[in-house]
């Protein structure tokens, strides 16, 4: 782990995404932070060592999704599939297919296992937010609030889109593994990865964090909001700050185009490898996304914080 001195910034943007404004001044005590996503790696020491059966590696409820069709009651997950030319990008469902079998251990589906794909060392993907949860529980840690993974992410830098400046690639150098060229059908692949990558394949940010753009989403343990919370000025002042906010609440998380499902949305961070510029330019430390708590997919992963340990600096003002 890596430790982020605690202190201010501003956090969101108004150049992207409307859920990202409006701009507000937040402060974050000091915490330590994963260096890099959780991998294959580690996630399979913590199932041998727990036993712990994923999300996606039991049969859905029927009673918990009303409009479930009939044979959907099996294990699996979500799995991008790269289009044969143009679709309309505004249908993620021309995109992305349910597998039966899919999990953290065949994470495009039965016929492939991290093994054989050589995925050791990349981000544990098929991830439900429960699984995250156990694996931070197991290894005596927490999942980073949306605003701790902001500060995390940007860097030290304050201000700039990218976590490492106001430019996406400058001078031509991918700094992050992204979608190069037009989504969903055409990657030129100019990082070098169609997929997830090793972790630690780009440079780190300014607090020698790897990943925390690109790659995959990481859950966060906040729950979803459309607005995210602002500074309540106080009388007689001109300026105010948020002190290590929280995230939203579980009712006001759930999806309103999906009213027969109670299952809330957490806050997910940082893009992943399917961002592009055409389509989700989310591979920047302001983007966020909801994502109910019992949905894994093939880009989704996390990372895990030690909150006030005794060895982490005071917090710089």
């Amino acid at each position: 782990m890596i430790a982020v001195p605690g202190g201010t910034f501003t956090m969101g943007s108004e150049r992207f995404y409307p859920e990202e404004a409006p701009l507000r001044r937040v402060s974050v005590d000091a915490f330590l932070i994963d260096r890099t996503p959780v991998t294959n790696r580690q996630f399979a020491a913590f199932v041998e060592a727990t036993g712990h059966v994923t999300v996606a590696e039991i049969a859905p409820d029927p009673k918990d999704y009303p409009d479930m069709l009939p044979g959907m009651d099996r294990p699996g997950s979500l799995v991008f599939h790269k289009s044969a030319a143009p679709v309309d990008t505004s249908n993620p469902a021309n995109w992305w297919r349910f597998e039966f079998g899919a999990c953290w251990r065949q994470p495009l589906g039965p016929d492939s296992d991290i093994d054989s794909l050589d995925l050791w060392d990349h981000p544990v993907v098929q991830i439900a937010y429960g699984d995250a949860e156990a694996y931070a529980k197991w290894a005596g840690k927490d999942l980073p609030t949306e605003a701790e993974f902001e500060f995390a992410a940007r860097g030290g830098l304050e201000g700039k889109d990218y976590a490492w400046g106001d430019e996406l690639s400058p001078g031509g150098t991918m700094m992050a593994n992204t979608w190069q060229g037009l989504f969903p059908f055409a990657n030129q692949m100019l990082d070098g990865w169609e997929r997830t990558s090793p972790v630690g394949t780009y440079a780190p940010n300014g607090y020698g964090l790897v990943d925390m753009i690109g790659n995959t989403w990481e859950w966060t343990s906040d729950w979803w909001s459309e607005k995210p919370e602002t500074p309540k000025k106080a009388a007689g002042k001109s300026c105010c700050t948020l002190s290590n906010p929280r995230g939203g609440r579980l009712k006001d998380s759930l999806d309103p185009a999906q009213p027969g499902v109670r299952i809330g949305r957490k806050v997910l961070k940082g893009g992943s490898h399917l961002c592009a510029p055409n389509y989700c330019q989310r591979y920047r430390p302001a983007a966020r996304h909801p994502e109910m708590i019992d949905t894994s997919t093939s880009h989704i992963g996390f990372r895990c914080v030690l909150r006030k340990p005794r060895s982490l600096p005071a917090r710089i003002k």
